[in-house]
């Protein structure tokens, strides 16, 4: 099957349930049993097909009752109010999966193990996303508030710095991994506090990660 060409690159923040070394970047259980988190990402160079997308932001919020792999997960997309009427359908096509080679993406693989799929908002995203000193903050009215912050030492009080490194992965190749907090509040609800927090480049195409 051909697909429409698609890239998409910029900074990504994203948080689930799980404890800071989150289970399923090494292939085991999630910390509680099930899944619940968001990710919100700034896109500073990409398209879809002859849709520049540069500029776009969009956030999806999930839910499994266990693990991903388990399936019967609940789906929720959120992009810029701010996009256009063909940027909303490019980047649409582009989270639940189409366009995109079988299980290439991390976004195909939450579409293909979610049963519910709630409608897709517009709505204004704020995101600030410092790398390097794996902070963040993320604002979507009446849907999410979201703080990213390093990792503090108990026995030393400083920061600790951790990274997970994923040379074949289909959602990121390197990240930083931080705390956050967050609250959501659309069709998706959860409040999770200082749960796992991951800050990363994003560099993703119809074909998954694009590695640097």
């Amino acid at each position: 099957m051909s697909h429409v060409d698609w890239y998409v690159e910029g900074l990504q923040f994203s948080s689930c349930n799980c404890t800071y070394a989150c289970p399923c970047q090494f292939e085991l259980l999630p910390s509680h049993g099930n899944c619940v988190g968001f990710e919100v990402s700034r896109i500073d160079r990409g398209h879809h097909g002859r849709v520049v997308l540069d500029g776009v932001r969009f956030a999806v919020f999930y839910a499994w009752p266990g693990p991903i792999f388990e399936g019967k997960g609940e789906l929720q997309a959120v992009i810029d109010a701010h996009a256009t009427a063909a940027q909303r359908e490019a980047l649409s096509r582009v989270l639940m999966g189409e366009d995109t080679e079988e299980a290439a993406t991390h976004w195909w693989v939450f579409r293909a193990m979610s049963d519910r799929i709630h409608p897709t908002l517009f709505e204004p995203i704020e995101l600030d996303v410092d790398l390097d000193a794996r902070t963040a903050r993320a604002s979507i009215p009446g849907v999410l508030l979201a703080t990213g912050r390093p990792i503090i030492s108990p026995a030393t009080g400083q920061a600790h710095r951790v990274r997970i490194d994923i040379p074949q992965g289909i959602e990121f190749e390197q990240a930083e991994i931080g705390s956050a907090t967050t609250t959501a509040t659309a069709a998706i609800k959860f409040d999770l506090n200082d749960t796992y927090g991951q800050f990363n480049r994003l560099r993703h195409s119809n074909k998954g990660v694009v590695h640097a």
